[in-house]
């Protein structure tokens, strides 16, 4: 299993993301580009492109803020993920700079591509399908889903799938309806998984740490999750999974 740290620029930033690719198989394969949790670019992100690389991708795990490097405090996420969803055009161009070095890697099959986010990396996928990247498949895991450009729906070339836990407190019925009007409005192929039991960041074991409720690892669904992901990527892929 390679890993490699590969430095890149969006946004006037320097950015510097995590690459995993087994380089024992042979041939190409589908790339996925995973986006992280709002605080950044964590071991728990790292790991997520590791296990997607075992199982015969490559991935590439981007950056938010700068050398690769997270941010603990909340109060200083909170300011610029706000940021970002006001105007979508500065996440839209980190995710799509991402995206590019995950295409420029020689076992990536630029032809099958695929996106998958956390919390806010959700939005942020979300945010790359609406600007029209050339993906197959976009999986946001407990994602935001409210966007300040709707309209940009009619972009979309992935599938679309959302899992959402049903107690999600930051993700109200309210935003689930308006998502669905969104992707139908935009003629997007779109799923939405709701996951009766779960809360918020259902696939973080370390987000019992912070102490806010509904804020909560449920392993279903985060197993359940991770197959529905599976199988759209065989689906969008042309059943082209490389591995189970």
């Amino acid at each position: 299993m390679k890993t490699e740290d590969i430095e890149y620029h969006a946004d006037g930033a320097r950015l510097v993301g995590s690459l995993a690719v087994d380089e024992s198989l042979p041939g190409k394969r589908p790339g996925v580009l995973v986006a992280p949790e709002g605080g950044g670019l964590v071991d728990l992100t790292k790991s997520i492109a590791r296990r997607l690389a075992e199982a015969g991708y490559v991935a590439f795990a981007m950056d938010y803020y700068g050398d690769g490097k997270p941010l603990t405090d909340r109060d200083e996420v909170m300011p610029r993920i706000t940021a970002f969803m006001a105007e979508p055009s500065g996440i839209r161009a980190r995710a799509a700079a991402a995206l590019a070095v995950l295409a420029a890697q020689p076992q990536t099959d630029t032809s099958r591509l695929a996106a998958i986010g956390y919390c806010f990396g959700g939005t942020t996928v979300l945010e790359l399908a609406r600007s029209g990247a050339e993906l197959r498949a976009v999986v946001g895991f407990h994602s935001g889903l409210a966007t300040s450009r709707p309209q940009d729906a009619r972009n979309v070339r992935a599938k679309v799938l959302t899992c959402i836990g049903a107690a999600d407190p930051i993700i109200p019925s309210e935003q689930r309806l308006a998502f669905e009007k969104e992707m139908t409005d935009g003629g997007v192929d779109w799923r939405m998984n709701v996951y009766g039991g779960a809360g918020h960041s259902f696939t973080n074991p370390n987000v019992g740490a912070l102490g806010m409720p509904g804020f909560e690892y449920h392993a279903e669904t985060d197993r359940r999750s991770w197959r529905a992901m599976l199988d759209l990527f065989d689906e969008a892929m042309d059943g082209a999974r490389p591995a189970a």
